[in-house]
């Protein structure tokens, strides 16, 4: 990637404290404090975004509302018996995940970027509905991270009795803290932890609203298998090629969206949505292998759309499997009408790396070329 271009701040950059004041936002889980002869122990930072895992049933109404995150800890007892130093940082206001915003990964990111050398690992707390799409902007936007950044959370609240969220916490702060045998970080990327199960951040979705095991990976393999122990597959672990800094990149560009094809879809809806204001990109949503109606009208509209500049990636409505703009005639009518394929990328990553690439400043043809290179382990090509 061009490092040199300019960022074009779509979502200013928010909540941007001077460090000394969210210092004073730091709270101590564990008892003791950082010392020369402990210094060794892994040390941790939680962060509190909000979702289910922090909620509690209002006795009123019978809503789920957010409750504070020390009293979430309290509810955690066995945190204490890790021997690890953690630290808490929770965001002034929770926020429930179906409200997340790209100004909130911002967030997100500046505080893994203000506390990055002070803390060997990080998780962070987030409701489940969109995680999938926080964790894979986070993954662009971290450049070169060399520390675990684990997104995990419930899908019951923690204070009920069948909760999830215990465990997943638990469990999550145990991957962070995971050390090779030379000392270095076992994890060095974002990823999401749900019930027995370690993915990469921008390979996983949410496919289940009821199960435990909330989240999967159609296409590619779990990061580490969780039972009695914790086993991470190495071979799948994503390592960074540069040995450089964390660099953080903080401009995204919300103007894409999904485009989702059905039969009986009309040029009167294709038309409208291609002319949508503003828009940059498009994320097509296709049947099987990347195929769409054959109608002309509908190729033309699709063309027309790629010749002033919009950048329309191709991904398919199967959760398994990838792109292939060579295997049927409306699949390579499609990519000569200018759509590029999507590979295997999920729709959650498809989305935001559209808005992570056109937040950089990069141009339509710029965009076209990096949304077919793997950047961080997103696609296989």
């Amino acid at each position: 990637m061009n490092k040199d271009k300019k960022h074009t701040d779509i979502y200013p950059q928010k909540d941007t404290y001077p460090v000394e004041t969210m210092l004073s936002r730091i709270k101590p889980v564990s008892s003791d404090s950082i010392t020369e002869e402990n210094s060794q122990r892994p040390k941790i930072l939680i962060i509190y975004t909000g979702g289910t895992i922090g909620m509690v049933e209002n006795p009123e109404t019978g809503t789920l509302e957010p409750f504070d995150f020390e009293t979430l800890i309290d509810n955690v007892p066995r945190i204490k018996r890790l021997d690890y130093h953690i630290d808490s940082f929770q965001f002034t206001e929770p926020i429930d995940s179906s409200a997340m915003t790209p100004a909130h990964w911002q967030d997100i990111a500046y505080v893994i970027e203000s506390f990055y050398d002070m803390y060997d690992g990080f998780v962070v707390l987030h409701g489940t509905d969109t995680m999938a799409y926080t964790a894979s902007a986070l993954s662009f936007m971290l450049e070169n991270l060399r520390k675990p950044v684990v997104i995990t959370g419930s899908q019951l609240p923690i204070q009920e009795v069948r909760t999830d969220g215990e465990e997943n916490l638990i469990t999550s702060l145990q991957v962070a803290a995971a050390r090779n045998a030379e000392g270095k970080p076992m994890l060095e990327e974002v990823s999401i932890l749900f019930e027995n199960y370690l993915w990469r951040g921008n390979r996983a979705t949410k496919y289940s609203a009821d199960n435990f095991d909330a989240f999967k990976s159609n296409n590619f393999p779990r990061l580490a298998k969780i039972g009695m122990g914790i086993t991470f597959r190495e071979e799948v672990l994503w390592r960074p090629k540069e040995n450089a800094p964390l660099k953080v990149h903080y401009g995204m560009d919300s103007n894409v969206m999904y485009l989702s094809l059905f039969p009986g879809i009309n040029e009167t809806m294709i038309s409208h949505m291609l002319r949508t204001p503003g828009l940059r990109g498009v994320v097509m949503k296709t049947y099987g292998a990347g195929n769409g109606p054959s109608d002309s009208w509908f190729l033309e509209s699709v063309k027309d759309a790629c010749d002033r500049g919009i950048v329309i990636v191709n991904t398919s409505q199967c959760d398994n499997g990838t792109i292939d703009p060579y295997r049927y005639k409306t699949g390579s009518a499609l990519f000569q009408a200018g759509v590029i394929p999507g590979h295997d990328l999920t729709s959650e990553a498809a989305i935001t790396k559209l808005m992570f690439l056109f937040g950089q400043g990069y141009d339509s043809d710029e965009v076209k070329e990096l949304m077919e290179t793997p950047l961080v382990g997103e696609m296989q090509k």
